[in-house]
């Protein structure tokens, strides 16, 4: 969709949705990719997959939670967008992170990240970080990083979100 084409990615309650609103808000062509191109499936086949057992952890749904690489390359063939945003995350990243121009990766301190899960989960208790396990593999996965692109360019998203797409916008041009 873009002539330029960035991923724009993060731990749980960096604001990704936000960045993606924003973005929208000001007119850039932004993907809602946890929205648009996700779906459970196996990192590396793509292959859509479900648990082999009952209902799937908070771990399993992280670990097969995948863009479809084609949507993601079709988007980008697209060159109808001087600049098209990717927002969201996904455990296959590496199957299409070389399609974007750029990485951007909002990062964010423990208290901030808890208060954000906070407040999203009291306007909806089915959000992702409700349950204890899910809090749990959040905490997990923000003192790893192991499910964010290393490499990318670090946003300071403690910031308010214009000041956050303001400097991402300054570094995309």
């Amino acid at each position: 969709m873009g002539i330029r084409n960035y991923l724009i990615e993060g731990v749980s309650g960096a604001g990704k949705t936000a960045v993606c609103i924003e973005l929208q808000r000001r007119g850039y062509q932004a993907i809602h990719g946890d929205r648009e191109l996700v779906y459970r499936g196996d990192p590396e086949t793509g292959l859509p997959t479900a648990p082999e057992t009952g209902t799937p952890t908070a771990t399993w749904m992280s670990e097969h939670q995948i863009w479809d690489v084609e949507k993601v390359q079709a988007f980008v063939a697209n060159q109808e967008e001087a600049a098209t945003f990717f927002c969201g995350s996904s455990r296959n990243f590496a199957k299409f992170i070389d399609l974007f121009d750029g990485v951007f990766v909002l990062e964010i301190d423990l208290d901030t990240m808890n208060r954000r899960i906070d407040e999203r989960v009291a306007l909806d208790p089915t959000d992702f970080g409700g349950k204890p396990d899910e809090r749990e593999l959040i905490a997990r996965l923000y003192a790893t990083k192991e499910d964010v692109p290393k490499g990318g360019v670090v946003i300071d998203a403690t910031a308010p979100i214009e000041r956050v797409v303001d400097e991402i916008l300054e570094k995309a041009a």
